[in-house]
């Protein structure tokens, strides 16, 4: 956790779904399936949701634009076939194929301020803000072999998610162990994760989004291209509720308590409280350890019928429902870091 926040951590994220869309059609067909703007200038990736009918969250993704033609989606592990069953509806009928590559290549996520210094040295590709900027994937070679390098983050900090061949995989993570010893890299696992995306706000599909939810109950509205032509999937849905607002919200929440072994934590579906009254429940939860505090997300609804804001949840008395009792709590629109 600390070397992501101050120095550099390795992820192997091998477990991404990854599928290549190739065809004419390809990109009409994500445009339409993606609320974000995806068939944009080649190179850039997207981090967008695919939306049902009501605007419910179906899936939570990048697409990555490659060629005219091609689109790389990548996806998380655990909705692998949900994913590829979307696509495969969507691209019936159209010139456009979809291929897994999932299994084909290994993903070692680098991440932290001292990223850039470890990949420098084992690329002659140029990494700076200017050429790499955030959003960008592209092809790179890295310790000899050629890689997709593409620069997003789960974690909120310098990073890039590097898709390598699984031939090369053994080579390339053990090269970047070699270069960041240096730099003070370590390797990093998925509790890792989740404490530093909790920090940043980030949300997990299944857990902090559903199908239930919109991008604006989730607190993600400037993932849609609310200006793009296409009229994606749940476009009429999102509209009316961004002109109505939403009365339901996803919300960050930490607990005040005092330091110590006697410190509880937030897991899931604890009630929570605006001053007496129950007005939601935590969707997970984590000790963020750069914040020092057990922290989570929660979603609340407002019963009034008005939409939740940020007056909303500053003026009021927030707690979490714990074994034992109720536990004061600070609560925001905004993440943490």
């Amino acid at each position: 956790h600390r070397a992501v926040r101050n120095e550099v951590g390795l992820f192997d994220l091998t477990s991404f779904s990854k599928f290549a869309v190739q065809g004419d059609d390809a990109g009409d067909v994500l445009d339409v399936l993606s609320a974000g703007a995806v068939n944009g200038p080649i190179g850039r990736s997207v981090y967008t949701q695919w939306l049902n009918d009501r605007g419910g969250i179906e899936a939570d993704l990048t697409v990555s634009k490659i060629a005219a033609d091609s689109f790389w989606v990548i996806g998380g592990g655990a909705t692998r076939r949900r994913d590829l069953a979307t696509l495969e509806r969507a691209v019936d009928g159209r010139n456009a194929t979809i291929t897994d590559v999932t299994s084909a290549y290994a993903c070692l996520a680098l991440m932290g301020p001292n990223a850039r210094e470890v990949l420098t040295q084992l690329t002659t590709a140029d990494l700076s803000e200017k050429a790499f900027p955030f959003g960008t994937h592209r092809e790179i070679d890295v310790a000899d072999a050629l890689v997709r390098a593409n620069r997003m983050s789960y974690v909120g900090e310098l990073g890039w998610e590097l898709y390598v061949p699984t031939e090369f995989a053994v080579h390339v993570f053990d090269e970047l162990r070699r270069i960041g010893a240096g730099s003070g890299l370590e390797l990093c696992g998925y509790h890792a994760l989740n404490s530093l995306r909790f920090e940043k706000g980030f949300r997990h599909w299944g857990h902090d989004i559903t199908p239930d939810d919109t991008p604006l109950e989730a607190g993600l509205g400037f993932t849609v291209a609310w200006d793009k032509e296409a009229a994606f999937t749940g476009r009429a849905a999102v509209e009316t509720q961004k002109q109505q607002g939403a009365t339901q919200r996803l919300v960050q929440v930490k607990l005040v308590q005092p330091k110590g072994s006697d410190a509880q934590l937030l897991h899931h579906n604890e009630p929570v409280y605006r001053g007496e009254d129950r007005v939601g429940y935590v969707t997970g939860g984590m000790w963020g350890h750069t914040v020092d505090a057990a922290i989570g997300m929660a979603l609340v609804v407002r019963s009034d019928g008005n939409a939740v804001d940020a007056d909303w949840v500053k003026d009021a008395d927030w707690s979490i429902e714990l074994p034992g009792g109720r536990v004061p709590a600070e609560v925001q629109l905004r993440s943490w870091l």
